[in-house]
């Protein structure tokens, strides 16, 4: 890898895109998990929002903005 430095919006698009990544898992986690309960127990899995990926991605900045 060379020595390149990625734009304030390169790193934006990157941190987004872990951003949807984890938060598809972890819903996808959530209603694996559900599956899992025996019938009449289980409870909806509500799919995630532009606001969730947003606070994901926001966190990433946070931890990449840290000294």
């Amino acid at each position: 890898m060379g020595n390149s430095t990625k734009s304030g919006y390169e790193l934006r698009t990157d941190l987004l895109g872990m951003a949807i990544g984890i938060v598809e898992s972890r819903v996808q986690r959530q209603f694996e998990n559900e599956h899992l309960k025996p019938e009449g127990t289980r409870q909806p899995v509500l799919p995630f929002t532009t606001e969730d990926i947003l606070a994901e991605a926001e966190k990433l900045y946070t931890f990449v903005n840290k000294k």
